[in-house]
């Protein structure tokens, strides 16, 4: 409790003590300071409880939005200042995800074109995906490119090629199989089928056809290795069949962004 609050009644029961030697006026006159002090004391004792409900709040904020964020709060400084740091630290790491967000965001805007020839834009692995099925692009355990095929990713280089920023980025395209053994062919096993399918695409891309430049694209295999469904049905092993469509991130763009799911 307030000393103050204390020594209030002690002082007031002086004056009663010598209540004779004391005029009316004089009375009244400390009587008054003294109900001033203890005003202004409860009114700084509220204030007091204000600011101390105002900083535990702002600490549960603090330990919430950093354990949101996977700090380990027992590691941390219990004071308020080196927590309002890490908050400063949060936030400036919650700004910079916040702008990868809106430029994946953008990218995924101006694909929207390959959406609707009903293709996938995913983000995948910290990176944007354009998945293209592989039954469609090739026959069975060919690398030839079918008609259908062709049309679809004369389709894609239209539309990357008719925007500036999508034109000047890199790209991988990302050849796939499923987990059936290549048995016999010209090659040898799925790493070698995935790869010249790969090439296959690459090669359109690139070429008369498609015109995009060389400089940005390259070309990966990856056999059964990456697979995006079950390969224990045949519907799993038809999506697992597919070249993607790579676009690398720029250096600013490389960090965990394991959270952008697709929306």
């Amino acid at each position: 409790m307030n000393r103050t609050l204390i020594a209030l009644p002690l002082a007031l029961s002086s004056l009663l003590a010598a209540g004779c030697g004391h005029s009316e006026q004089e009375w009244k006159s400390q009587l008054d300071k003294y109900n001033q002090l203890q005003n202004r004391s409860q009114k700084r004792e509220a204030e007091l409880e204000k600011e101390l409900a105002d900083a535990k709040q702002r600490v549960e904020e603090l330990e919430k939005k950093l354990a949101d964020q996977g700090a380990d709060i027992s590691k941390m400084s219990s004071t308020l200042e080196d927590r309002e740091k890490a908050l400063a630290e949060y936030k400036a790491r919650a700004k910079q995800l916040e702008a990868i967000q809106a430029r994946f965001d953008l990218l995924r805007k101006k694909l929207e074109e390959l959406v609707k020839l009903g293709l996938e834009v995913q983000v995948r692995r910290n990176r944007m995906v354009i998945s293209l099925p592989g039954d469609v692009l090739f026959d069975s355990g060919k690398d030839t490119l079918s008609k259908d095929g062709q049309q679809i990713l004369k389709k894609i280089s239209d539309v990357i090629r008719g925007d500036k920023s999508l034109v000047d980025r890199d790209y991988q395209v990302a050849g796939h199989t499923d987990s059936q053994p290549y048995k016999s062919g010209p090659f040898q096993d799925n790493w070698g089928l995935s790869l010249m399918r790969a090439r296959a695409v690459l090669l359109f891309l690139i070429g008369k056809e498609g015109q995009l430049p060389t400089r940005h694209w390259s070309a990966a295999g990856f056999a059964d290795t990456d697979p995006i469904a079950s390969n224990n049905t045949p519907a799993g092993k038809q999506k697992n069949r597919r070249c993607d469509l790579i676009v690398l991130p720029d250096v600013d763009e490389m960090l965990d962004l394991t959270k952008l799911a697709t929306k």
